[in-house]
């Protein structure tokens, strides 16, 4: 039982990928870049660049705000975070930032929010702008983990940055979620998540409020307070903290909300901020379910193109199009009644294999992963490599153990958004949702009721980015991303502000764009970051 995820950052097969070769295409960019005003500079924070921040939030004490991190050598990440096990080494450091666990009650109860950090290293002579603070993702993947294993992508940014991340609040060591046992949560996970009928239904329900009934007996104290306004103000304590006068910014996938977010609350404290695998910020869980079914669908037939020109009739979706979609929904058809086995004493289900098969659509460099997953299944009968698939996407590691990404997906989910969905309202969009989606469409569909009975209520219908005043924001789509399609970048510009928000399009393939190999997208970004010079609006990579 998946829900749907808010920009479906698959952090845990990113981690899996990193050792991968980058799939590297030449790169043409067009419309010359223009420069824009230093954000670089080190003046102070005037009281207006915080004016906008909402006028109801008490200002943080003096012992948060001069607070002094102690940067240690990183311990192995705890089994909340995931990762393999072992200590990143060096030049990785770690330290501790306390912030409020309610920003209405700033001289209350604290939580403490895991950082890590690379030092920048000066190559090449430049000076150091700052800190560059990235989040990957989710909502509920953990950056102290996630940073060392794609640090390699940002080397050149290492340079004049010091690369920082962290677990936001709710997530791995940072108050973490609690819900489920590891036990609870396979058996969970073994509820179908695309029921057929009534019995299938009540099941669903009863598997969901009982996740949600071990959610606030484990973690009550914290679920109202894990959302994305809470954790945009943990960025700004951050920028505080770490003594920078902007906050200069990467945020992937969920991360470009968490972006917009903070962008709204505080326009006068941006520096440099990049948004990459953009969620749409004017659609609501039902619109972003059903634009993720469309892009899911169109990622696997792409998918299916290229193994078809490939491995011709060795595919094992064929030619793809519609007799590809069908051996795939064939097979997920069998897998409702018989799972398939794998080496392991567990069983491939229906859930497992759709969860599998969407995590390789993530990256290109994952498609013959997907394609000897699908032939192992349709044709020998055995689901190892899917299974393999859908563990790193939902953090479970060899062990049987998971990170706390889902429990955190859901919570912070469900305090961000109002909109409850029952099984009746599912129902009623079932055939739209198949129409988007003959293999995504039912998944995705009765994802949207994870929250209902949640007991938090959500913020709003929408998140607020809009962002008068700051300085220009990059803001990077990818036209063949299935998690968060590529007209959510346009959207989030848009909403930011005529003069704010700067698109950048890849043709390409894959979540997100930055760390696909595209040299003129890397230039056009690094340009932006390092150099002060804002890409044209409309500048397009392929």
């Amino acid at each position: 039982m998946h829900p749907v995820v808010r920009g479906a950052g698959a952090l845990g097969l990113a981690a899996v990928l990193a050792t991968a070769t980058a799939a590297c295409e030449s790169g043409s960019g067009t419309g010359a870049a223009k420069s824009g005003p230093s954000t670089a500079a080190t003046t102070p924070t005037t009281p207006a660049a915080t004016a906008s921040a909402s006028a109801s939030v008490p200002p943080l004490p003096a012992s948060l705000t001069g607070q002094q991190l102690s940067w240690q050598p990183c311990p192995a990440p705890s089994t909340a975070q995931g990762g393999d096990g072992s200590a990143p080494g060096a030049p990785w450091e770690c330290a501790t930032l306390k912030a409020p666990l309610d920003y209405g009650k700033p001289d209350g109860q604290t939580i403490d929010l895991a950082l890590i950090r690379a030092v920048a290293t000066g190559t090449g002579g430049q000076p150091r702008i700052g800190s560059l603070i990235y989040n990957f993702g989710g909502p509920g993947g953990s950056g102290v983990v996630t940073l060392p294993a794609l640090a390699k992508d940002y080397a050149d940014l290492n340079a004049r940055y010091d690369l920082v991340s962290f677990d936001p609040r709710g997530v791995g060591n940072s108050a973490g979620v609690r819900c489920l046992d590891d036990a609870a949560t396979d058996a969970s996970a073994a509820v179908d998540g695309s029921p057929d009928d009534q019995s299938e239904i009540t099941a669903l329900d009863a598997a969901n409020s009982g996740y949600t009934a071990a959610c606030e007996q484990n973690s009550g104290t914290v679920l109202p307070h894990v959302d994305t306004v809470s954790a945009a103000r943990d960025l700004d304590l951050m920028r505080q903290v770490l003594g920078d006068p902007k906050l200069h910014y990467f945020g992937i996938s969920y991360g470009t909300e968490l972006g917009g977010v903070y962008a709204h609350q505080y326009p006068g404290n941006v520096g440099h901020l990049v948004m990459d695998a953009v969620v749409d910020p004017t659609k609501d869980p039902e619109q972003s379910a059903l634009g993720q079914a469309k892009g899911f669908q169109l990622a696997l037939e792409n998918f299916m193109k290229a193994c078809a020109a490939q491995a011709g009739p060795s595919c094992p979706t064929g030619q793809g199009g519609d007799e590809g979609t069908r051996r795939i929904t064939d097979l997920l058809t069998g897998l409702d009644t018989a799972p398939l086995p794998t080496d392991s004493n567990r069983r491939l289900t229906q859930d497992l294999a759709v969860t599998g098969i969407a995590a390789a659509l993530y990256n290109p460099n994952s498609w013959n992963a997907l394609a000897v997953g699908l032939q192992e299944a349709m044709q020998g009968g055995t689901g190892t490599t899917l299974l393999a698939l859908a563990d790193a996407y939902t953090g479970r590691d060899q062990q049987g153990h998971y990170s706390n990404q889902s429990a955190a997906n859901r919570a912070i989910s469900c305090a961000d958004d109002k909109s409850r969905y029952t099984a009746t309202d599912v129902q009623g969009l079932l055939p739209t949702f198949r129409q988007a989606s003959p293999v995504f469409g039912d998944f995705t569909a009765w994802g949207l009721t994870s929250c209902n009975g949640w007991p938090v209520q959500g913020n709003a219908d929408l998140p607020e980015v809009s962002a008068p005043g700051s300085a220009p924001i990059v803001v990077i789509g990818n036209t063949g991303d299935p998690a968060t399609p590529y007209e959510g970048a346009g959207a989030m510009a848009r909403q930011l502000g005529a003069g704010v928000g700067v698109q950048v399009t890849l043709q390409g393939q894959g979540h997100g764009g930055y760390d696909s190999g595209n040299a003129c997208l890397k230039q056009a970004v690094d340009q932006y970051l390092l150099a002060d010079r804002v890409p044209a609006e409309g500048t397009t990579c392929s």
